[in-house]
């Protein structure tokens, strides 16, 4: 019997462990690939406060260090699903547990495009916020047609020379307002109808292929591409006693608590408006405590 299982080793469940683990806890975190989650593909992070430069990869592997220095307890072992009584049962094993946080996170999106993952840190970003200040005064392209494509083109176009916003579609699913002040932007150009098809670059990304639906392509020179077209959690394993809204993600009554007692969430597997490194590392300290507390 484990006090605490953790179901994800990326930066809201490592933080869990942590702080279950300072509490002289016996805790478990189980984890299907490795540590880290998506931050380990971040080449450099710039805003986390109180370390001035770090790599995603060196940010996760102290993290996951601190755990282990601790005796904590780490298998990697694909969760299947969860029993009413809070047994976890893995591909290989059946854990018991009095308290559960959820910390699986969220996959972004891909284009599916030759070279995509060979240029991810290297021209290709998943996240605006993290990765925009290091193309100051240099030429961008954002693909997406949701908020979040249109938050990040408002965010860039302060920060690089040129930003180009590509959609495959002739309307944008976001909001008005941010395609208000897009329009009032003198450095954003609207790319409809047309799909990023190919990456072009040895070292670096150069240029990005764009093709219309008239099947007519051009060559853009941009020095990052952003892609936005949404994440995926991969919740349904929990669908069977967790609520979940229409994308997937877990709801929560307070930003931890699910609607099943005993069972909490952290990191940006729940449903949340902000998902930063900071704000998974908050919601996995927030987690933990609050299942300390309530287990006393």
């Amino acid at each position: 019997m484990y006090d605490i299982i953790i179901i994800g080793a990326g930066p809201a469940g490592l933080t869990a462990a942590l702080y279950a683990l300072r509490a002289n806890k016996k805790v478990l975190v189980l984890e299907a690939k490795t540590y880290g989650g998506q931050i380990v593909n971040a080449s450099n992070v710039e805003n986390y406060p109180g370390i001035k430069n770090i790599s995603g990869f060196d940010f996760a592997t102290n993290l996951y260090n601190q755990v282990k220095d601790l005796s904590g307890e780490i298998k990697f072992e694909t969760v299947i699903r969860i029993d009413e009584d809070k047994k976890v049962i893995t591909n290989k094993n059946e854990y018991n547990a009095k308290s559960i946080i959820i910390a699986t996170g969220a996959e972004n999106r891909k284009l599916n495009i030759e070279k995509e993952s060979e240029y991810v840190g290297r021209g290709v970003s998943y996240c605006a916020t993290c990765d925009g200040a290091f193309y100051k005064n240099k030429e961008v392209a954002i693909v997406g047609g949701g908020n979040t494509a249109l938050e990040d083109a408002i965010y860039l176009s302060d920060i690089a020379s040129k930003v180009y916003l590509i959609h495959r579609r002739d309307e944008f699913r976001g909001e008005n307002k941010y395609l208000e002040e897009i329009k009032s932007k003198d450095n954003i150009e609207l790319i409809l109808n047309s799909s990023v098809t190919k990456l072009n670059g040895e070292d670096l990304l150069t240029s990005i292929e764009v093709t219309n639906k008239e099947n007519e392509t051009k060559t853009i020179e941009v020095s990052g591409l952003f892609i936005a077209v949404g994440q995926a959690p991969k919740n349904e394993i929990f669908s069977n006693i967790i609520e979940l809204d229409n994308n997937g993600y877990i709801k929560s009554i307070d930003g931890v608590h699910t609607n099943k007692d005993g069972i909490y969430v952290a990191g940006d597997t729940r449903v949340k408006d902000l998902r930063q490194l900071t704000t998974a590392v908050s919601d996995g300290s927030i987690a933990a405590t609050t299942a300390i507390k309530e287990m006393n």
